[in-house]
């Protein structure tokens, strides 16, 4: 079997892994994403992963009302470090071998994010799971998944969502929203459509870094992806 991409960044929101409970890990989502995760990293993919926290905190809404943001921010960068946790226990009990590594110091559950150590991680069969964001507030995981997509020299970002794609409207308040099969990181900007923030896209567009924008939800979408078939929207550098 033949992919597309033999190098991948996997993007995942937080809430993606809420399931159907609305809040926190659902265990049968986490192992369905495991599974699905475990099919393409035994073919030979290597694979790294950055796991959103949204699904147990969102610091921009607290911060509204008065939670200091830097506060909010190393809440939410916690909140990743649980879901790398979790995350790795299920893949684990898929039989690969993984590392969390961590922007910030906890050396108790997981490694400091080393760049080399990560590689070689990657070049001996281990799913690397990057957590705490870029360990600096103010950044989004968005960021931090496209910062360690150009540090391992990931061939695609695939961001994985609830949604299908991107859309030029919010399909979950607009059944007439259309569906792009390509963008361009610069449309997207101008459009202000909520794919990555502007932050991420930029350093994505400027290292020659493409990304798919797919629906999580649906059982095999991870190894499409990966198998270059046409899932979700492709958002590209440039015409």
């Amino acid at each position: 079997m033949e992919y597309r991409y033999k190098t991948a960044l996997l993007k995942i929101s937080g809430e993606a892994l809420q399931g159907p409970l609305g809040f926190g890990l659902d265990p049968d989502t986490v192992d369905n994403v495991a599974a699905q995760i475990a099919e393409v990293s035994r073919a030979g993919v290597r694979l790294g992963l950055v796991i959103g926290g949204g699904n147990i905190f969102r610091g921009q809404a607290l911060a509204e009302r008065g939670l200091n943001r830097v506060t909010g921010d190393h809440m939410g960068m916690l909140a990743t470090v649980i879901n790398a946790l979790a995350m790795q226990d299920a893949l684990e009990r898929q039989g690969l071998a993984t590392r969390v590594q961590s922007s910030i110091t906890m050396v108790e559950f997981c490694e400091l994010y080393i760049r080399r150590r990560a590689i070689r991680h990657l070049e001996k069969g281990r799913v690397v799971i990057f957590a705490a964001g870029t360990g600096n507030p103010y950044l989004t995981t968005d960021t931090a998944a496209v910062l360690r997509a150009n540090e391992i020299g990931a061939d695609i970002i695939l961001k994985a969502t609830r949604v299908d794609g991107v859309y030029d409207r919010d399909p979950r308040l607009d059944p007439s929203a259309k569906r792009f099969e390509e963008i361009t990181y610069l449309e997207v900007i101008n459009r202000r459509l909520k794919v990555m923030d502007t932050t991420a896209m930029s350093l994505a567009m400027e290292n020659g870094l493409e990304t798919i924008v797919f629906d999580l939800q649906k059982e095999g979408n991870i190894k499409k992806t990966i198998m270059g078939e046409p899932v979700g929207t492709l958002v590209k550098i440039g015409d």
